[in-house]
């Protein structure tokens, strides 16, 4: 039994702790334009893709939080009045927060599931499930 023991010790400190927190996982800037009366966000697939999340959803989540119509053109998304980047950043900031991270362990790796009339948010690190308001 001792053997046992001491092999799991050493187990234990050759084990690289794991760390708190999210470090790994960092939100794309909004990269973009202001063209006229719109903005242009050149980059927005980028962000969806790095969310694992669909951009009509993405999109439809800035319509309504920004009061204003988005269109989705190829790769850009298009807001049709102007916006600052920052405060595109701050709405996606609140996106990833309600859509997208755990609210269980904290991490990012989780999908949208529909069931019925309802949206659960399903985390695949933890297994935690828990409703997402519907805002959209």
């Amino acid at each position: 039994m001792e053997a046992y023991e001491d092999l799991l010790n050493n187990a234990y400190k050759n084990v690289k702790p794991i760390e708190k927190g999210n470090e790994r996982f960092e939100i794309p800037r909004v990269e973009g334009m202001i063209e006229g009366s719109k903005t242009i966000v050149t980059n927005f697939t980028q962000i969806c893709s790095y969310l694992r999340r669909d951009c009509n959803h993405v999109a439809k989540f800035l319509n309504k939080e920004l009061a204003t119509a988005a269109l989705i053109d190829g790769t850009r998304l298009i807001l049709n009045r102007k916006i600052m980047s920052q405060k595109i950043n701050e709405k996606i900031a609140l996106y990833v927060k309600d859509f997208v991270v755990c609210k269980e362990c904290g991490k990012p790796d989780t999908e949208l599931i529909k069931q019925e009339r309802f949206v659960f948010l399903h985390c695949l690190a933890c297994g935690a499930k828990h409703s997402v308001s519907s805002k959209i």
